[in-house]
């Protein structure tokens, strides 16, 4: 019974995430977090558009928090806003911007050297950029670009490692792009980071010539 009301309860989130999500169009989205309490909802959105997402004197705000009452049953909706302040350290917005930029014809190598050095020089610790799907031809596989320092699992990785995933919709089919990003933080020890768990690459130079990338391919075709 418990697991019932637990999935159901997952499958309400997400639909929730996907509504808001289209309710606020051309909008730049990182997280939408949901917090329930027993006077009302809480919805925090962080976008690096600010202004779309609130519209003319607050008139998107008003007219997305009618709809989730009338369609989710929400009495109480209170929508915050929070600006991001630092876009390059976001994965969801950078696996947005990467699957835009496939969309309109950009290389996708191209655009992973590019959007490491990009992470790198925000001052990240380390980053991971994924593609999977049909890249060229009619064959599926996955290229990984990264750099640095990346944990790749127990409880650093938990909390420490960000991530964040799009996809794109080119002329050959989709493409999963998926964004790994770890940021500094004052308990990160640099024995950790010397971790068997960890990749490690050399620095970034500005020509993009340290960047370590790495490729699999799926023997499975489409």
């Amino acid at each position: 019974m418990k697991e019932r009301l637990f999935i159901k309860k997952a499958k309400e989130h997400v639909t929730l995430i996907e509504f808001l999500r289209k309710q606020f169009g051309q909008a730049k989205f990182g997280d939408i977090e949901v917090q329930h309490t027993p006077v009302a909802t809480r919805i925090i959105i962080y976008t690096t558009t600010p202004g779309l997402v609130i519209g003319s004197g607050g008139e998107k705000v008003m007219e997305v928090s009618n709809a989730l009452k009338k369609k989710f049953g929400i009495e109480n909706p209170q929508i915050d806003v929070q600006k991001i302040s630092n876009p390059d350290l976001n994965p969801s917005i950078i696996a947005q911007g990467i699957a835009s930029s496939i969309e309109n014809g950009m290389f996708h190598k191209r655009l992973g050297n590019f959007y490491l050095t990009r992470i790198m020089r925000a001052g990240a610790i380390g980053c991971e950029i994924i593609f999977s799907g049909k890249l060229s031809g009619e064959r599926s596989r996955k290229e990984r670009f990264s750099a640095g320092y990346l944990k790749k699992s127990g409880d650093t990785a938990e909390r420490y490692v960000m991530k964040g995933s799009a996809i794109a919709n080119p002329r050959l089919g989709n493409i999963n792009v998926t964004v790994k990003i770890m940021i500094k933080h004052s308990r990160l020890k640099l024995a950790e980071a010397e971790s068997t768990e960890i990749i490690k690459a050399t620095d970034i130079l500005p020509e993009d010539e340290n960047v370590n990338t790495k490729t699999e391919e799926n023997t499975r075709n489409e």
